[in-house]
């Protein structure tokens, strides 16, 4: 993953103005943060420029990355008009008061039963047919929305009387609703669904809940989840135990920063802080596991891979050709490598500037084969069937891009230093992974389930900028955990997360029948 710079986003009038806040008054914290990154950037920079490989288009992709790779977008940007002229499909227009959700999509609405204000069922029709009226199986629909605080609040005016005579005070019993303790379970996981699961800083939930009227310093937030990990903790515990099992795992990482390892508190050989994100999948299940720290992805990976029955087969492994991607196992434990098509794809997105109709030719050539996996997909065919479609019709075009490949090197066609050629040797060196779809029942063409997942840390990244300590990276990490793989298996994390909270002794004991998928079943 290439690591983004925070410091971008900042304009040069902001800069000025705080150049000249910092001449007249000290800067606040978040204006340090901002001028910090800015300067952070210019090194960046200035050490891009220092190496006379840098050009150019590496700076702007690095700087001011594109906000899309889809074929068409990118041979427009290389000025190649791709499009066809098709007719248009007539869209209904929907009638007026529906709008973009339909009443079924509001999943965590409170639903209230609304009876006829004068009739019920066998009562005579109004219309006078002489017919009876009987209930529908679908009622009618209305969908009203409120706004709330995000974290909300209940005061207890408890009545207190007091003898006139004898000094003592009676206060009323507080209602079972008020509970023992100040911050129920809901709160919590509001807390953490707001923090990891959306990248909202302490302080940024904190002025919102002050503007709101609903006081929630961050530090008590802080104090607050770091509590309510420990009781999920043998759900996370569980969750690596079952992934660890099954069928296809893919992996990447990204920079991070954990300032405790900053300060030294790694190895002199290692200096890079990352946070890996692993997706297990098995059948339509999906497990997400993030792990921050100095080790790598494969390093991680193979953490994982140690708690895998040694009787099972060797799971199937998507990620990029990165060596410190690859889990160091002794045999039993080893996988069977794919590398991602995304990946080969990109390095042709890079050059087509240079390179307008090579790269076009194997953009439109990739093209037909994740339009062969979309067809597959949308027919909802079986992990056989789908290997049986592509080897049908996807290894026809895979075999003409081989050929193709080949050819510009065995003809001349490409120098192999150029950019056109790095993108052709990355193909052919790893054509075997690369085409492991074509002779592998269940492997994807590429990555990027890997790399979705790990936008939950890029967030965190972005809008935080690093985790404390090495605690509040594991806290981190156990709570995007928990919140994606609710995301990729269709659970609510808000409520996932006050159910494994009440429900704590009996998660503790059982932790498999506590999964994000099973787990309405108690």
């Amino acid at each position: 993953m290439q690591p983004s710079i925070g410091a971008t986003e900042i304009s040069i009038v902001e800069l000025e103005a705080l150049l000249e806040q910092a001449r007249q008054q000290p800067l606040r914290e978040e204006g340090y943060e901002k001028l910090r990154n800015a300067v952070r950037t210019l090194g960046l920079v200035t050490e891009l420029l220092e190496k006379q490989e840098t050009t150019m288009a590496e700076l702007r992709e690095l700087l001011c990355p594109a906000s899309t790779e889809k074929t068409a977008k990118v041979l427009q940007r290389a000025g190649i008009d791709s499009s066809e002229k098709k007719p248009k499909a007539e869209r209904k227009k929907p009638s007026a008061g529906h709008g973009r959700n339909a009443a079924a999509a509001y999943g965590g609405a409170r639903r209230i039963p609304v009876p006829h204000e004068s009739l019920k069922s066998g009562d005579s029709c109004p219309a006078g047919c002489g017919g009876k009226v009987y209930p529908q199986h679908d009622p009618g629909l209305r969908v009203r929305i409120y706004g709330q605080a995000p974290i909300a609040a209940t005061v207890y005016e408890l009545a207190r009387l007091r003898c006139n005579l004898c000094g003592d005070v009676f206060t009323a019993a507080a209602p079972p609703e008020a509970g023992e303790k100040k911050y129920d379970e809901t709160a919590a996981s509001m807390m953490a669904v707001m923090r990891y699961g959306n990248g909202f800083p302490w302080t940024r939930l904190q002025g919102l809940q002050h503007g709101l009227g609903i006081p929630l310093p961050a530090a008590t937030q802080c104090e607050i989840l770091a509590e309510t990990a420990i009781p999920l903790g043998p759900a996370f515990q569980e969750l690596v135990r079952q992934a660890a099992q099954w069928e296809l795992v893919h992996n990447d990482d990204t920079s991070m920063r954990v300032l405790s390892l900053d300060r030294g508190d790694v190895s002199a050989e290692r200096t890079g802080v990352f946070t890996s994100g692993i997706v297990w999948v098995f059948q339509q299940r999906r497990v997400a596991l993030f792990f921050t720290g100095a080790k790598h992805a494969g390093e991680n990976l193979a953490d994982v891979l140690r708690k895998r029955r040694l009787e099972l087969p060797p799971p199937v492994q998507m990620c990029d050709a990165l060596s410190r991607n690859m889990p160091k196992l002794p045999p039993p434990l080893q996988t069977v490598v794919a590398n991602c098509l995304a990946h080969g794809r990109r390095a042709f997105v890079k050059v087509i500037a240079s390179f307008p109709e090579q790269c076009r030719f194997v953009l439109e050539t990739l093209g037909e084969v994740y339009k062969y996996d979309e067809q597959a997909r949308v027919a909802r065919l079986t992990p056989e069937e789908r290997l049986h479609f592509h080897q049908q019709h996807s290894k026809p075009v895979m075999d003409k891009l081989e050929a193709w490949l080949k050819a510009q090197f065995a003809e001349r066609l490409a120098e192999p230093n150029s950019g056109l050629g790095k993108a052709i040797s990355y193909l052919l060196n790893h054509w075997t992974r690369l085409t492991l779809f074509l002779e592998r029942v269940g492997t994807p063409l590429d990555n990027n389930l890997a790399e979705r997942c790990l936008k939950k840390a890029i967030l965190h990244r972005k809008n935080s900028l690093f985790y404390k300590t090495r605690n509040g990276a594991k806290m981190g990490d156990l709570y995007m955990s928990l919140i994606h793989t609710c995301e990729l298996n269709g659970a609510n994390p808000f409520d996932y997360l006050t159910e494994l909270q009440r429900h704590a002794e009996e998660v503790k004991r059982v932790p498999a029948e506590w999964m994000p998928w099973n787990y309405r079943k108690r």
